[in-house]
C-alpha cells in the first residue's frame, strides 16, 4: 500500500553567524571562505597545502582567529566571500560540472549567463538526463551540511517509467530494494500521479546516493524515462520555469541553515 508523503520533519539545528574576531576550526574557516566543503578543507589540511601565518598545518582540529590569520590554501590566500544562494530549474541535456569528462553540452553555469560574480558550484547534482531543482552556492558550510547523511533532506521527484508500476513492487520500493554497493534502500513514500496511466509516478526519498531514484527502479526492470525534481529540502519549482534561476530569499537561507526543510 502505498504511504502517502508526509510531514517533513523539523531537525533543529543551531543557526552560526561568522565573526572574525572568534576563534574557529581551520576546515570550518575554510568551508566559510567558499573554497570547499569541511571535509575537503581537511584533506587538503593532511596534504600540507594549508598554511596559517605561513606555516604549513597538518593536524586536523586546528583552530583560527580569522581577524588574525593569514590563510593559504594550494597558494592562495584565503578571504571570506559574500555568500550566494541560487535556485534552478535545470533542463535536461545540461551537465551540473565541467568535471564530466563526458561534458560535451553545455553546464548549469552556463545558464546563469554570468550574472553570479562568485565562484558558486552545485549542492549534490542531477544526471544530464534529469530535470528539476538545483541549488547552487558557494557557503561549504550549507554545502556539508545539506550534503552529510545525518542530515535528513526530503527530495520529491515526478517519474516516467517505460511500463505501469505494479502495486507489488511499489511495495517493494517501500519495503527496500537490494542495490549493489549500497545495501537495502528503500524509498519513504511512493504515489500514482496520473489516474490514466500508472507509468508516472512520485516518490519521495531522503538518502542521496548517486543516481539512486534510476537504480531502484532498474533494479526492479524499469526503465525511467524521466526524471524530475520537484522538491528538495523546502524548496519548490513554483514560478520558476525550466532552465529559469532565481536566488533565495533570506527566509529560505534560514530555513537551510537552521534545518527546518519545511
Amino acid at each position: 500500500m502505498a504511504r502517502r508523503f508526509r510531514e517533513g520533519r523539523q531537525q533543529q539545528e543551531q543557526l552560526t553567524v561568522f565573526d572574525p574576531t572568534q576563534e574557529m576550526r581551520l576546515n570550518r574557516y575554510i568551508a566559510h571562505c567558499g573554497a570547499c566543503s569541511r571535509r575537503d578543507a581537511d584533506i587538503m589540511i593532511e596534504r600540507g597545502e594549508v598554511t596559517v601565518n605561513g606555516e604549513v598545518v597538518t593536524t586536523l582540529g586546528t583552530r583560527v582567529i580569522p581577524a588574525e590569520a593569514e590563510v593559504v590554501c594550494r597558494g592562495k590566500k584565503l578571504e571570506p566571500e559574500r555568500k550566494v544562494y541560487v535556485l534552478l530549474n535545470k533542463p535536461k541535456d545540461c551537465f551540473c560540472t565541467n568535471d564530466d569528462e563526458h561534458a560535451e553540452g553545455h553546464t548549469v553555469l552556463d545558464l546563469l549567463g554570468g550574472a553570479v560574480a562568485e565562484r558558486i558550484y552545485p549542492v549534490g547534482r542531477l544526471d544530464r538526463n534529469s530535470t528539476g531543482l538545483l541549488l547552487l552556492t558557494n557557503d561549504g558550510e550549507l554545502t556539508e551540511q545539506l550534503t552529510h547523511p545525518s542530515h535528513e533532506k526530503r527530495k520529491i521527484y515526478e517519474v516516467e517509467l517505460d511500463n505501469p508500476l505494479r502495486p507489488e513492487d511499489m511495495q517493494r520500493l517501500l519495503d527496500g530494494v537490494e542495490i549493489e554497493g549500497e545495501g537495502t534502500v528503500k524509498m519513504d513514500a511512493v504515489e500514482y500521479v496520473r489516474p490514466e496511466s500508472r507509468a508516472y509516478v512520485g516518490v519521495e526519498i531522503h538518502t542521496g546516493q548517486n543516481r539512486i531514484v534510476r537504480r531502484l527502479f532498474d533494479a526492479l526492470g524499469y526503465e525511467v524515462k524521466k526524471l524530475d525534481r520537484v522538491y528538495y529540502a523546502g524548496l519548490t519549482k513554483k514560478d520558476l520555469p525550466r532552465g529559469e534561476w532565481r536566488y533565495l530569499s533570506d527566509a529560505e537561507v534560514i530555513m537551510l541553515k537552521t534545518g527546518r526543510y519545511e
